[in-house]
């Protein structure tokens, strides 16, 4: 009862050697898999290099932007 027969153990063997032989389903699931997360990869790289390309880095004008908030400030006091 505590121990598996050798009908048990044979099935067990098949099963694993379907899954993980040669031409098993897991190790070409595992395949497409690994395909996809190069595919994600290089595409996440590409975009990041091509907002950097297209796109200048733009300077922010911080006593233009603090002018304006001042502007702001007295129009709503004033409202």
């Amino acid at each position: 009862m505590g121990s598996f027969s050798i009908w048990h153990w044979l099935i067990v063997i098949v099963v694993v050697m379907l899954m993980f032989g040669g031409r098993g389903k897991i190790s070409g699931l595992m395949g497409d898999f690994a395909q996809g997360i190069k595919a994600f990869k290089k595409g996440m790289a590409e975009d990041t290099a091509d907002a950097s390309k297209d796109e200048p880095v733009k300077a922010i004008d911080q006593s233009a932007t603090k002018k304006a908030e001042t502007e702001r400030r007295a129009e709503s006091a004033h409202s």
